[in-house]
């Protein structure tokens, strides 16, 4: 299985996961243009991707989703409360293309299992994704403002996980942004910090564990070495070394991320 972030942050959200013969798309919240060419960057011809997964309805995640469905006629996979928020911003689709995602209910799509499980933000009802494929497990969990037991069970045993690491609590409190952002940001609905990216890490990292992908960082709030440094370091005080056989990756906003791949 492989996983690429084609952009990850508050313009836009968007990353292609899967198989050979099965690729999805996981949220499309950039134009449908740049996800085809962030595509091609990423060495994946858009006719292979097999379906959408929706995490939540924010225009940062589902911008160009309705787009690519009506171009290349891909079904659209979001739970109920999901599709009532955002379907009018989607546009005109096929009825067959509205996939009812039922959480923590496998998803048989392709040679790919798909499994939502709730996360904590300020969307009507937020997810996140892990994605089977024979022994590999795969999961995508941005977008959440506290990590509990189930999210923490929802990482163990992942050979790939993509844990957001948002801000730097220091950096967002006595940066630009209003107080209102601030507290949103640093609520249990809001995004995870360097720090609670780190912690979570920390418990959840097993002897499976080859992948780690930290993603939605802030531009006004972290700095790409820091967010990296600061997890490295909250992991080595626990005994967790960063070496080739645990990778620790960034993603970008503008830029697609190193290709990872686990299971092959």
């Amino acid at each position: 299985m492989r996983i690429c972030s084609l952009a990850s942050g508050s313009s836009g959200n968007c990353l292609v996961a899967g198989t050979k013969g099965t690729k999805v798309l996981v949220d499309g919240g950039l134009s449908g243009k740049k996800i085809v060419d962030k595509l091609q960057e990423a060495q994946v011809d858009v006719q292979d991707i097999k379906a959408i997964l929706v995490t939540h309805e924010h225009s940062d995640h589902i911008q160009g989703v309705g787009v690519l469905s009506r171009k290349y006629d891909l079904p659209i996979y979001a739970n109920q409360p999901t599709w009532q928020a955002m379907e009018k911003s989607l546009g005109k689709l096929q009825e067959k293309n509205k996939c009812i995602l039922e959480e923590e209910k496998l998803l048989e799509i392709g040679d790919l299992q798909v499994e939502s499980f709730p996360i904590s933000h300020d969307a009507v009802q937020p997810v996140g994704y892990s994605l089977y494929h024979k022994k590999s497990k795969a999961t995508v969990l941005t977008d959440t403002g506290q990590i509990n037991k189930r999210l923490e069970d929802a990482l163990v045993n992942s050979d790939l996980m993509v844990l957001e690491s948002n801000h730097d609590v220091e950096m967002l409190k006595t940066g630009p942004y209003p107080y209102h952002l601030k507290r949103r940001i640093l609520g249990e609905k809001g995004h995870l910090s360097n720090e609670q990216a780190g912690d979570t890490l920390s418990k959840v990292i097993g002897g499976r564990t080859k992948k780690v992908l930290l993603a939605h960082l802030s531009k006004e709030n972290n700095f790409p070495d820091l967010a990296h440094l600061t997890v490295k370091s909250i992991l080595e005080m626990q005994g967790i070394k960063i070496h080739k056989d645990l990778e620790l990756e960034l993603t970008s906003q503008e830029q697609i991320s190193k290709i990872l791949a686990v299971g092959e």
